[in-house]
């Protein structure tokens, strides 16, 4: 992981050494199996508990099912970043890139967004009732853009995106940027997340 500016300060083959891990190193990024070798789900309860050691912990969660009510059920989690394993190599390192910016990434594997995910995206804003203006603001911070970054691509000023992210979390029944983003990677509306520069950190993996 050293070309993505992070050091392995740990691994685990199960939840339950991962979170003694966790609580040991205090790592700033815990990249986990959803399905770790002590059950199916271990992987998702050791960020949960993990996190409430370590409120800042930034979770990615691999795993083999793009089924919804699991990317929803890591989310819940705390992780920030969702990877399958069929995804390309690359996608993990774009993920951990994606968890120091704050943002929200599912990563799926290569050419899947141009299936029914992207044909999708299209719809699902429009059943939100968002303007194209809107899309475009809602687009940016799923791929981590700041609101500062936002006005100066758009040549507008902070206020104004500002007032654009609130209509857009006001039609998409959400209440902050985190949550938008979410939405935006859940309805295909970013279907190849933009690089983000990482500050350096820690990992342990599960």
């Amino acid at each position: 992981m050293r070309r993505v500016g992070v050091d392995i300060v740990g691994k685990a083959t199960s939840g339950v050494e991962a979170l003694s891990l966790v609580q040991r190193l205090r790592p700033d990024l815990l990249v986990t199996d959803i399905g770790a070798a002590d059950g199916d789900s271990a992987g998702l309860t050791c960020l949960r508990e993990a996190r409430q050691h370590i409120p800042e912990l930034r979770g990615v969660v691999l795993s083999l099912s793009e089924d919804t009510q699991q990317i929803d059920a890591a989310l819940q989690a705390g992780a920030v970043a969702y990877v399958l394993k069929s995804a390309h190599p690359d996608d993990l390192a774009s993920a951990v890139r994606q968890a120091f910016a704050h943002s929200v990434y599912f990563a799926s594997p290569t050419g899947q967004w141009n299936g029914g995910l992207e044909r999708q995206a299209s719809a699902s804003a429009d059943r939100a009732d968002l303007t194209k203006r809107e899309r475009e603001i809602l687009t940016l911070v799923a791929e981590g853009s700041s609101n500062a970054q936002l006005a100066r691509m758009l040549w507008v000023t902070e206020q104004t995106v500002k007032f654009h992210l609130s209509n857009v979390y006001r039609k998409l029944n959400v209440s902050n940027r985190t949550e938008a983003a979410r939405w935006a990677q859940l309805h295909g509306l970013v279907p190849t997340p933009g690089a983000i520069v990482a500050a350096p950190g820690q990992i342990a993996a599960a």
